[in-house]
């Protein structure tokens, strides 16, 4: 339904985790690389448990992979996720096939993805002031589980 992408992740658990959610929600997880880790990190499967099985997640080489992916099996829509816009990921109506755009621990998305215009917006998740960020994995939980929400959680039990 959607497709949550892991721009170069390095903490393995968070990944795990994002492997776990996206079997949950039928979202499907892009990891682009390069990646912090090995996918074979014992971390990483920990944290995702036996759900990579159930998971569907794409490796793949670089940005332009991605995208191009996205082009073919998604709605062409992208949103990412950046403490660098005043937009509230909670005004977007999301819709099937969107893609959630999500950068590495601890800097997030860098400049010149940002300024890709084949984005379709840079949107935040709200918090208090002072704080830098939110954990990768939980910040693509709240957005992945707003997004499934909004279609009335289609597929879920």
């Amino acid at each position: 339904m959607f497709h949550i992408v892991f721009y170069e992740p390095r903490i393995p658990p968070n990944t795990g985790n994002a492997i776990r959610m996206t079997a949950a929600t039928g979202a499907t997880l892009h990891l682009v690389e390069p990646l912090g880790f090995d996918l074979s990190d014992a971390k990483l499967r920990r944290a995702g448990l036996d759900y990579h099985d159930l998971a569907r997640v794409h490796v793949h080489p670089d940005l332009e992979a991605t995208l191009a992916h996205l082009g073919q099996h998604g709605s062409g829509r992208i949103y990412a996720f950046t403490g660098r816009t005043k937009a509230s990921f909670a005004e977007v109506a999301y819709q099937p096939g969107d893609a959630l755009l999500f950068g590495p621990e601890p800097d997030g998305l860098p400049e010149h993805v940002l300024a890709d215009d084949r984005l379709t917006a840079l949107v935040r998740i709200p918090m208090h002031p002072g704080v830098r960020s939110l954990n990768l994995s939980n910040s693509a939980a709240i957005a992945t589980f707003e997004a499934w929400r909004q279609q009335g959680y289609a597929g879920g039990v």
